[in-house]
């Protein structure tokens, strides 16, 4: 420990890393620009990374866009949300998944004959796909005859539609569960599944995500549902709901919404497991949150996950804006961890205690992340590196959560500051205003990681900072 600071025994250093993207659209936003400027406390070094500016997070569809389906058919991509203007199924079209042309047609212009009209309008959550000989449109709307929400089909030509009724009944309807809700397609094999949500919330049930076998073109069920997960969490706020299951890595990934689509705290989960019917593991935080957004988009939920132009993963997704009456279209790039979804523009945790930390010390931290710390980067070989995911090559910005008691020689509060390195490369360094000790705040840099795996280490700099976090968004 070097000497000169007051309450050495306090000291400790701690680096916590939350892996985020730059941006949830896929317009290209720049890199934000690194400034020279000394923080305004005494004793602060020169030349100093100023907070970088946050790249604005806006929608590619500024519409009321709810719970959005996404297929593609040739080089174009066909859009479906929940009812809004007057439609009871919307639909857009796009060649790159950010400028989209939205059709004034209903494509659902009539719905099952089991499907009550009080009140109107009310059809929900489509699901589309190519059936081999035309499409199929799965929709929820409220049955006549229980008064629950149920799942009906109807088919079509073509992707525009129109789509027509399919069966004198819904697809899927349990009352008895509180109704059936938020159909969605995954193939494997040559074999169709239906994911579909029991409506349990309604009515004090249990809510559970479901897989069922349907015939190829969507419109029979041809066997048992399997119950895959249920609420449990939290953050989840009594329910799950809008499942979505790809396999990647050889693994199946169940992305899912939680919570109450009216308010910021909407959110997406996810789960993997090794066969398509699990059991499903969930991640210990959810994937996209109002928070890990930094508030510009709040209640990020109804994801579609598609192939975008490029060939790279894209999740559609729907959420607040400033204007609280409509939930707009976002699409953010996707990628897999490890088998772990992460979404460039929502912050990804990772702790500290857990990195690689060398010649220094892990601890307990009041107010930390997770309880623990590093301390004591006191050394001149003293470094924590971490090993973070971007899904996408590009801009990011290092948030450095951080608590700094230093004093300068006379005893005054002063700056102190870490060496950044990013895959190996120098990225100078990390400038830290006073705060005291245990006195968390954050500071921003910019950076840019590859697409993948990045290596980000903090090492021993000027006086002496102690690390809670860094988030990479």
């Amino acid at each position: 420990m070097a000497s000169g600071q007051a309450s050495a025994a306090r000291r400790k250093g701690m680096v916590a890393v939350l892996v985020v993207g730059a941006v949830a659209c896929l317009a290209a936003m720049p890199a934000g620009a690194v400034t020279t400027a000394a923080p305004a406390t005494s004793g602060a070094p020169s030349g100093l990374a100023a907070p970088a500016p946050r790249p604005p997070i806006t929608p590619v569809l500024d519409q009321d866009f709810a719970d959005p389906d996404v297929v593609k058919v040739g080089a174009v991509f066909h859009a479906y949300a929940t009812n809004a203007h007057g439609r009871n199924i919307q639909h857009a079209t796009s060649t790159d998944l950010v400028h989209w042309t939205v059709d004034a047609e209903d494509v659902l212009p009539e719905v099952g004959a089991w499907v009550t009209l009080d009140p109107p309008n009310h059809v929900w959550a489509p699901e589309v796909f190519d059936n081999g000989d035309g499409f199929t449109l799965q929709y929820t709307a409220r049955d006549r005859a229980g008064g629950r929400q149920c799942i009906g089909t109807a088919v079509a030509p073509s992707p525009d539609g129109p789509f027509r009724p399919v069966g004198d009944g819904p697809l899927v309807c349990t009352p008895d569960q509180g109704g059936s809700i938020d159909a969605s397609s995954y193939t494997e094999n040559g074999a169709r599944h239906l994911l579909w949500k029991s409506d349990g919330n309604c009515c004090g049930q249990d809510t559970w995500l479901h897989v069922q076998p349907v015939s190829w073109d969507g419109t029979r069920v041809t066997g048992d549902p399997v119950r895959l997960i249920r609420q449990d969490r939290l953050w989840e706020g009594g329910l799950v709901e809008a499942p979505t299951l790809v396999k990647r890595g050889g693994r199946y990934v169940l992305l899912y919404s939680a919570g109450d689509y009216r308010t910021d705290a909407y959110a997406t989960g996810w789960a993997t497991a090794d066969t398509l019917t699990g059991p499903y593991v969930k991640g210990d935080l959810p994937l996209m949150t109002t928070t890990s957004f930094s508030g510009a988009i709040g209640g990020p939920g109804g994801q579609d996950v598609v192939t975008g132009p490029d060939g790279r993963d894209r999740i559609l997704f729907h959420g607040y804006g400033t204007d609280r009456s409509r939930r707009v279209l976002h699409i953010a790039d996707l990628g897999f961890a490890d088998g772990r979804p992460v979404v460039r523009g929502s912050k990804v945790p990772h702790e500290a205690e857990l990195a690689r930390v060398h010649r220094a010390t892990v601890r307990e931290a009041k107010d930390a992340w997770g309880g623990r710390a590093v301390g004591y980067i006191d050394h001149p070989d003293s470094f924590v590196e971490f090993r973070v995911f971007a899904a996408s090559s590009g801009p990011h910005t290092l948030t450095v959560r951080y608590g700094n008691g230093s004093l300068d020689g006379s005893g005054a509060p002063a700056a102190a500051t870490h060496a950044l390195t990013v895959n190996g490369a120098d990225s100078g360094v990390v400038a830290y205003p006073y705060t005291g000790w245990d006195a968390w705040t954050a500071r921003e840099v910019p950076e840019e990681l590859r697409a993948g795996w990045n290596t980000v280490r903090l090492a021993k700099g000027e006086r002496h900072t102690e690390l809670d976090a860094v988030e990479v968004a």
